[in-house]
């Protein structure tokens, strides 16, 4: 790429993206699984329309924002997966959604779909509620014996209940996908009994996390809502997910120090976590990886710092080179830059928009 971009740069590689795209979309399709890709990972139109031009039923998002951006770029069938709580405003802008095309939410507790109800009035009935189930990640999400409870309150207040769904987020870990993957058939399993005995119709199980979607149970799951791997990061690298060359986005920095001595090899980036975020799970080897050097560790970030510790035998690269950075969590990389440089063999061929940038409620 030469000087055509300054540094430190979000690289997106489209062709990497496509690749990854298709891959996941066979996957599905192989499983009789309908996907419904987190765009949150990305927030960019352009990827939006590769997914659902590669078969996506529609898209998943975090929050209503996000879901007016895609809505606005003429995707047509959103689900927030996320138990939203309800203000005068946000019931405003869902029950427009609603009016334009087909938008779900999550939720998951009595007192959030009544709340839901009583503010979104007439247009209530026009969204459909998915339940959030806890399916061993802890976060958020009521057990399956307390699914029933939710969808009474939910028919009460007007909503429409569709099913069920969950994110197995504890896949990340070391060993932990099959775990994960068993964990959420058996809570999605047991959620939906219960509702088809109570009386409920259960069309939608969901559930999906990038480090499990390939395991995921087909005789259970209707749908799966993977959104890292458009791009793979460090941490699924590191899980053995996907190959070096799976990784689809890379922040191209700059070397601004080279300290080459006895007991310390080491270079400084200019891509701090203003640009890399700052993740690190306890197993994660560094702050983010590099991708032309496998084994050398990003071991601190500062703001415009990443410090690289190299082994005793390693060449390290002269100052003023251009580096490839994988950062450790690709997700809220794209939230902190306007656009990205998209290339095509070493070629920057486009910029494309981070449109749900900052769109955070």
């Amino acid at each position: 790429m030469g000087d055509m971009v300054g540094t430190p740069t979000v690289i997106v590689d489209v062709d990497v993206v496509d690749r990854n795209i298709a891959a996941m979309a066979a996957a599905m399709t192989a499983k009789g699984v309908a996907l419904r890709p987190h765009a949150k990972t990305h927030k960019i139109v352009e990827i939006a329309r590769k997914q659902i031009g590669a078969g996506a039923t529609g898209l998943t998002v975090a929050t209503i924002g996000e879901a007016e951006v895609f809505a606005d770029a003429g995707i047509d069938d959103v689900f927030i997966a996320y138990p939203l709580w309800l203000t005068r405003s946000s019931a405003h802008r869902l029950a427009a959604l609603a009016a334009r095309i087909d938008v779900s939410f999550g939720i998951d507790s009595v007192e959030a779909a009544v709340a839901a109800g009583r503010l979104l009035g007439d247009a209530a009935s026009n969204v459909e509620v998915v339940i959030e189930l806890d399916s061993g990640h802890h976060r958020t999400g009521v057990r399956p014996d307390e699914v029933v409870a939710v969808a009474n309150a939910a028919t009460d207040a007007g909503l429409r209940v569709s099913g069920v769904f969950t994110f197995p987020g504890h896949s990340y870990g070391p060993d932990a996908q099959a775990a994960a993957a068993a964990q959420e058939a058996k809570t999605l399993r047991r959620a939906a009994d219960l509702l088809t005995k109570a009386g409920f119709r259960v069309d939608v199980r969901s559930g999906g996390s990038t480090p499990s979607a390939l395991l995921v149970d087909s005789d259970v799951v209707t749908e799966s809502r993977p959104g890292v791997y458009v791009f793979g990061d460090a941490q699924q690298w590191e899980l053995g997910r996907v190959s070096a060359d799976d990784i689809a986005l890379t922040v191209l920095a700059t070397v601004v120090g080279r300290y080459d001595r006895p007991g310390d090899r080491r270079i400084v980036l200019d891509s701090g976590s203003k640009i890399l975020g700052s993740d690190r799970p306890a197993w994660a080897t560094g702050f983010a990886r590099l991708i032309d050097y496998p084994d050398a560790r990003v071991t601190a970030l500062s703001e415009h710092h990443a410090t690289v510790e190299f082994g005793e035998n390693a060449t390290l690269p002269a100052r003023g080179s251009r580096i490839r950075v994988v950062p450790n969590h690709v997700c809220p990389v794209l939230n902190l830059v306007d656009d990205v440089a998209v290339v095509r063999g070493g070629l920057v061929v486009d910029r494309w928009r981070v449109a749900a940038r900052g769109r955070n409620g």
